[in-house]
């Protein structure tokens, strides 16, 4: 779905909820395939039961990459994906913990060098199916702002 929507749209403090999606052990083997990262934390579950979680633990770079794709609802036109900054692992994931993102608007400012285009900040706050953050970040998005007639 397309939707036009200008940095002079956007509101500080406006919020959403994405849907959730469960991690599954095909998650973790396929990412563990993609990235390389073979680590016996994710892919051992009789060495992960003589550590401290008990269990395996979710790639973090899985969490990152479900999470921002939540939010990933609306194709807009008008802004794209600058980066993310601040971006903390607060508690682990395991396999089938459900995942959903509180997104909010943090923050706007003007782009230091265009004119045209501003930032804008959307936190994100990745919780598992209990209500508890397991990964926090800030989105930066470059968005148009819309045209002035001046004259």
């Amino acid at each position: 779905m397309f939707q036009e929507i200008f940095y002079e749209d956007y509101q500080v403090g406006d919020s959403r909820t994405t849907l959730g999606r469960t991690i599954t052990e095909a998650d973790i083997v396929l990412h563990a395939g993609q990235t390389g990262d073979f680590f016996p934390h994710h892919m051992d579950a009789q060495w992960c039961e003589t550590q401290d979680f008990g269990q395996r633990i979710v790639h973090g770079t899985l969490t990152f990459s479900v999470g921002v794709g939540l939010t990933a609802v609306v194709v807009n036109p008008q802004g794209m994906s600058y980066g993310y900054d601040r971006l903390r692992f607060i508690k682990p994931v395991f396999i089938g913990d459900t995942l959903h993102t509180v997104v909010t608007i943090s923050e706007k400012k003007d782009h230091k060098k265009r004119d045209n285009v501003g930032i804008v900040t959307e936190h994100l706050d990745v919780q598992n199916q209990h209500g508890e953050t397991v990964l926090v970040c800030d989105h930066l998005l470059i968005v148009n702002k819309k045209a002035t007639d001046n004259g």
